[in-house]
């Protein structure tokens, strides 16, 4: 079944191939930077009425060495026919384009990318006639990243990383560090990233934390038409309240923390912004509720001031 994510999961190394740097690492081959990478068509679909379509598939021809094709797979699961399907792409892009073929599986669980990495045979008895073999991306290939700065420099690897470690623990610590990283760029830049990784992260849990940081890139210039400014500051004051009320509860019962009655009408009641913004960046990383409340700023909730 093709989904957001899945789409995300691969259709990010047809404009951005610099993300596939750790397999050219991996491999020893120059880095795609320094490559002239051209999209080709995915079809793989013979004369016979049988469609077949490889997700991504790049053509690489380094600076130096000779040129190969990248076939890209995005695996959300195990699928039992796809290792057959798998040497049947890697033969017939051989066949076609007479280049040998490296065949990359983008997987965000590490028992899908084990089992992504086969090697998937055909064999007759103790004969091996063809092998498969997949080079993975995945949870353990992937490093996380904890560096505001890499983000800056390498967005499109930033934000495979957060799609590969989108079921990791550490998810929205890997959120906050990116959203950080993110206000450095400009309204255009940040937008395309921001909306790149909100589909990317679809049907998955880490979309909401992720659809809340966003307000920590757009709200970094106030007033000066930063990203999705609009989104969040236009409409009434209350709505907006609402809103940043109802994410806040979501994120702590996200992270696990027990929301008890009276916090819950403290929160929803709450219509001044700025308090409900340091609530926000609290719940991120509060490991109680109580902890959401601490040090108060002079300016309560419904904006009026302490006694």
């Amino acid at each position: 079944m093709v989904t957001s994510t899945h789409e995300a999961s691969h259709r990010i190394f047809q404009e951005h191939p610099e993300a596939l740097a750790p397999v050219f690492e991996a491999l020893g081959l120059p880095p795609p930077t320094k490559a002239i990478v051209e999209a080709l068509t995915p079809d793989a679909t013979e004369i016979r009425p049988m469609e077949r379509r490889v997700d991504t598939v790049l053509k690489v021809e380094p600076s130096d060495g000779d040129g190969f094709l990248l076939a890209v797979e995005a695996q959300t699961q195990r699928a039992p026919d796809k290792g057959a399907n798998w040497a049947y792409y890697v033969a017939y892009l051989r066949a076609k384009f007479d280049l040998p073929v490296l065949l990359v599986a983008v997987c965000r669980r590490r028992s899908t990318a084990t089992w992504a990495a086969g090697p998937f045979e055909c064999r007759v008895g103790p004969w091996v006639t063809q092998s498969t073999r997949p080079f993975v991306l995945g949870p353990d290939s992937v490093p996380e990243i904890t560096d505001e700065s890499m983000i800056v420099r390498e967005p499109a690897m930033a934000t495979v990383a957060a799609i590969v470690h989108s079921e990791s623990a550490n998810i929205t610590a890997i959120l906050d560090i990116l959203a950080r990283g993110m206000r450095s760029f400009d309204k255009a830049t940040a937008k395309y990233w921001c909306e790149f990784l909100e589909v990317g992260l679809k049907d998955t849990p880490a979309r909401e934390t992720w659809k809340g940081l966003q307000k920590m890139v757009a709200t970094y210039f106030p007033g000066h038409g930063t990203l999705f400014e609009e989104t969040y500051l236009e409409g009434k004051a209350e709505g907006k309240a609402e809103g940043e009320a109802t994410l806040i509860l979501r994120l702590l019962e996200r992270r696990g923390i027990p929301v008890p009655e009276d916090v819950r009408e403290r929160v929803l009641g709450c219509t001044d912004l700025d308090t409900l913004t340091l609530w926000f960046d609290r719940s991120l990383t509060a490991a109680t509720v109580e902890e959401l409340f601490a040090q108060a700023p002079e300016t309560q909730e419904n904006g009026a001031e302490r006694p």
